[in-house]
C-alpha cells in the first residue's frame, strides 16, 4: 500500500531527527527520480535549475504553475518524501509566499523552501524575516507536518558575509523554520560556524566544494542535497558524447553508458 502524504511527511521528519547526515538528491524529471528512489534514497528533492533546463530554460525562468506541475510530476513518481526548490515562492509579498507553500503542499509534497533572493537582490533583513515567518505559518496551518527550510543566499549570489548569513539563519531559526541552508559556504571552517550557531537541522549543497558526507557530518551538517550537480552531470556526459562524435567520429562514450536492462529495472513498476 503506497504512503500517505502524512506518512512520508513523519518520514522525512524521522530523517532530520536521527544521528548522523543523510543525502537528498535532486532528480530533474520523473525518470531520474525513479532512478534515485530505485537505488536506495531515503527522500528527494527538485530541482529548479535542473528542471528549467531540461525544458529549454534558464534557471529562474519557470512559472509557478510549471514549477507546482513539476512538484506533482516528482512527488507522484515515486513513494519516497519529495521536498521542494520554491526558489523565492514565486513573489516578493510575504501574502504570495504563503500561498505558494499552501499551493506546494497540494502537490504531494512534503517539504519546500523559501530563499531570501528576490531574482533581482537579496532582500532587507526585516523583509527576508517576515516572508519566512509567512512561510512558516501556511506551512503550520497544513494537516501534516511540512518541512520548511529556509534559506540565506549570500554566498551563492556574491555577498561573502559570513556574519549576516549567520544573522539571517539564526532569524528564520526563531521565525519557525524546520531546516536552514546557505548555498555555497566556501569551506569546512564557515560551515562549522553555521552549523554551531543553530539548533535546528542544517542544509549543505554537495559538491562546492567537494567535501565527503563524512566530513559534513562530523561538521554538524544533518542533509546534504545536490542541487542542480545531478543534471548538470548528466549534461556534462551528453556533451562529451556528442562532441566526441561530432569530432572524432567516435563512441567510445558507449562503454560507460547504462544498459537498457538496468535502467528499466530502476523504473520498477
Amino acid at each position: 500500500m503506497a504512503a500517505t502524504q502524512a506518512q512520508k511527511a513523519e518520514q522525512f521528519r524521522a530523517l532530520h531527527a536521527r544521528p548522523g547526515a543523510f543525502v537528498i538528491p535532486n532528480p530533474w524529471d520523473v525518470g531520474s527520480a525513479r532512478i534515485l528512489a530505485g537505488l536506495g534514497f531515503e527522500a528527494l528533492a527538485t530541482t529548479s535549475g535542473g528542471f528549467a533546463v531540461a525544458m529549454g530554460k534558464r534557471d529562474g525562468a519557470m512559472s509557478r504553475d510549471d514549477v507546482l506541475a513539476h512538484c506533482r510530476s516528482i512527488a507522484g513518481a515515486t513513494d519516497l518524501p519529495v521536498s521542494a526548490d520554491l526558489e523565492n515562492c514565486f513573489g516578493d509579498d510575504p501574502k504570495a509566499v504563503a500561498e505558494t507553500i499552501r499551493l506546494a503542499a497540494e502537490t504531494g509534497l512534503v517539504g519546500g523552501s523559501v530563499e531570501d533572493w528576490s531574482g533581482r537582490a537579496i532582500y532587507d533583513f526585516d523583509h527576508a524575516v517576515e516572508r519566512v515567518a509567512a512561510a512558516v505559518k501556511a506551512a503550520r496551518a497544513l494537516p501534516f507536518p511540512f518541512t520548511l527550510t529556509a534559506r540565506a543566499e549570500n554566498f551563492l549570489r556574491g555577498r561573502r558575509d559570513l556574519d549576516d548569513t549567520i544573522r539571517r539563519l539564526q532569524a528564520f531559526e526563531k521565525a519557525g523554520a524546520d531546516v536552514l541552508y546557505a548555498p555555497f559556504l566556501p569551506d569546512l571552517a564557515a560551515i562549522k560556524a553555521v552549523c554551531a550557531a543553530l539548533k535546528k537541522p542544517v542544509n549543505v549543497l554537495a559538491g562546492r566544494p567537494p567535501f565527503t558526507v563524512a566530513e559534513l557530518a562530523a561538521s554538524g551538517v544533518k542533509r546534504v542535497s545536490l542541487g542542480s550537480l545531478l543534471a548538470s552531470a548528466a549534461t556534462g556526459a551528453l556533451l562529451r558524447a556528442a562532441r566526441e562524435i561530432k569530432a572524432q567520429g567516435s563512441f567510445t562514450f558507449a562503454e560507460s553508458a547504462a544498459s537498457t536492462k538496468e535502467v528499466n529495472e530502476l523504473m520498477g513498476s
